[in-house]
């Protein structure tokens, strides 16, 4: 998988950020690099950048492999029926609220 480099960020308005959401939001981006065999850095994932699309360029396939690996890594399944994914993998940050919201 390639990666292009985006200047694209979603529209939402930046919620502050602590010690542990940045943890979290390290450790869901690391979990993107390894399950998708991407070549980048955490450094490279820019947290408002849209994960699909324009930013990172993920597609529906990546999207159900992340998914696995988070039920795998944190204890919780995400529903391919759900109405708010759209929502929850616009962006590394809102992946990674979504996660510390419903992790086991």
């Amino acid at each position: 998988m390639s990666f292009k480099k985006s200047s694209k960020k979603s529209s939402k308005k930046a919620v502050p950020q602590t010690a542990e959401s940045k943890e979290l939001e390290n450790q869901t981006a690391q979990l993107i690099i390894d399950t998708l065999n991407l070549d980048i850095e955490i450094s490279d994932i820019d947290p408002e950048d849209y994960l699909f699309g324009e930013g990172l360029a993920l597609d529906s396939i990546d999207a159900l492999e992340l998914a696995m690996a988070i039920t795998q890594q944190f204890g919780f399944q995400l529903r391919s029926d759900d109405s708010k994914n759209r929502e929850i993998f616009r962006s590394l940050r809102t992946l990674s609220q979504h996660i510390a919201q419903n992790r086991n």
